[in-house]
C-alpha cells in the first residue's frame, strides 16, 4: 500500500472523528500537491537544454601533438575545440560561444604549453565557433583567410544576433562579443612552424560558409575539418555555399588520408566521415540533376529525395539545403 493510499483510507475510517478526517483528507491533498509538483520540476528539468558551455579540465590528448576538448553529446552551441602543441607555440582551434568560453579555451591552451606562443584560427565565423576570440590574451596572434574576413564584412555579426535571439544564456554569452583583427591574413593556404611540428591551414571555399578552415597537422595524420565533414549531415548554411566546391574540398581531405578526423560538431571520428559525406553529396548531385532534367521543380525534388534518403539518413531536415544547391548546379 502507497503512502497515499493509507491516507485516503484513514481519511474515510469513520471511527475517527470528524476533525482528524478532515486533516487527513488536507494531508492527501497535500502530498497529491507535492508529487504532481515534483514530477513537473523533473520533467523541466529532463527538457532544459544543456547550457552551451566549454567545460575546463577536459582537453584529451589524440596523438605526439594534438589535443582537444570533445563534444560528444553534439550540445547545440557546443563546438570541439583543437590544439595543436610545439616546441615554441600552440594554436588553438575555435573559441565557444563568447568571452566566457574564450576564457575558458585561452586557460587550456596556456595549461598546456605554459610561456608558448599562442596562435588562433576558427573553422568558421559563426558565433559558437568564433566570438570568443577577444577574450584571449593581447598577444594571441588571430590567423584569418580572405574568405572569413569577406563573410565578417558582409555578413558581420548578423548569425550572432540570431543566436541571442534564441535563449537568454545565449543573449548572455553573447551581447557585446565582436570579431578579433586577424594579426596573419593568408588566401589558400598557411603553414605554421610551431616548433617540432609544421600546420597547414586551409582555405576551403564555399561550403558550410564561405569561410571554411581547415587545419592539417601532417606528422599525426589528424584533420580538424569543420563543419565539411562530421558525423552529422552537412548543413548549407550560406548564399554562397556550393555543393561542388563542398564535393572538391572532400577530395582534397580524402587525398591527405587521415587517421583522425576532428569535426566542429559532435564525436572525434576518422576518415569515414569524409567518405560518408562524399557519398551522400554525391547521391545528392546526381538524383537531384536527374529528376531536374525530368522537369520537377525544386519543391518536388525537395520532396521525392527526401523521402528517398529518410531511411538512411532519419535525421533529414538538413537535406534540404544541400539539395537546394545541387539543384541549382544542375544543368
Amino acid at each position: 500500500m502507497t503512502g497515499i493510499s493509507w491516507f485516503q483510507e484513514c481519511a474515510t475510517v469513520k471511527p475517527f472523528p470528524r476533525s482528524l478526517r478532515l486533516i487527513f483528507r488536507l494531508l492527501v491533498l497535500s502530498v497529491v500537491v507535492l508529487s504532481v509538483v515534483a514530477g513537473s520540476l523533473a520533467a523541466a528539468q529532463q527538457a532544459a537544454p544543456k547550457p552551451p558551455m566549454i567545460p575546463s579540465g577536459q582537453t584529451r590528448k589524440l596523438t605526439a601533438h594534438t589535443y582537444a576538448i570533445e563534444d560528444k553529446d553534439t550540445t547545440p552551441g557546443v563546438p570541439n575545440i583543437g590544439f595543436v602543441v610545439g616546441s615554441r607555440g600552440v594554436l588553438v582551434i575555435d573559441t565557444g560561444m563568447g568571452p566566457r568560453n574564450g576564457k575558458v579555451v585561452a586557460a587550456e591552451a596556456q595549461k598546456l604549453a605554459p610561456g608558448h606562443q599562442l596562435y588562433l584560427v576558427t573553422t568558421h565565423v559563426h558565433p559558437e565557433h568564433d566570438l570568443g576570440a577577444e577574450a584571449f590574451p593581447q598577444q594571441t596572434k588571430m590567423i584569418r583567410s580572405a574568405d572569413q574576413e569577406k563573410d565578417i564584412a558582409q555578413y558581420g555579426l548578423s548569425m550572432a544576433n540570431t543566436f541571442i535571439a534564441r535563449s537568454t544564456v545565449n543573449a548572455e554569452l553573447l551581447t557585446g562579443a565582436n570579431f578579433r583583427t586577424a594579426d596573419i591574413h593568408f588566401d589558400k593556404s598557411y603553414d605554421l612552424d610551431l616548433g617540432g611540428v609544421t600546420v597547414r591551414i586551409l582555405a576551403m571555399g564555399p561550403n558550410h560558409t564561405r569561410g571554411d578552415t581547415a587545419v592539417w597537422v601532417p606528422a599525426d595524420r589528424v584533420l580538424f575539418s569543420g563543419d565539411v565533414a562530421m558525423e552529422g549531415l552537412p548543413s548549407v548554411a550560406s548564399p554562397d555555399s556550393s555543393g561542388k566546391q563542398w564535393l572538391a574540398s572532400l577530395q582534397t581531405f580524402a587525398a591527405l588520408k587521415p587517421a583522425i578526423v576532428v569535426p566542429s560538431h559532435g564525436p572525434i571520428g576518422d576518415g569515414s566521415y569524409v567518405t560518408g559525406y562524399q557519398s551522400l553529396l554525391t547521391t545528392v548531385r546526381d538524383r537531384t540533376a536527374a529528376l531536374k532534367r525530368q522537369g520537377k521543380s525544386l519543391d518536388e525534388v525537395t520532396s521525392t529525395l527526401t523521402a528517398e534518403l529518410k531511411p538512411k539518413y532519419a535525421d533529414s531536415n538538413r537535406l534540404a539545403g544541400a539539395i537546394r544547391a545541387a539543384y541549382a548546379e544542375a544543368s
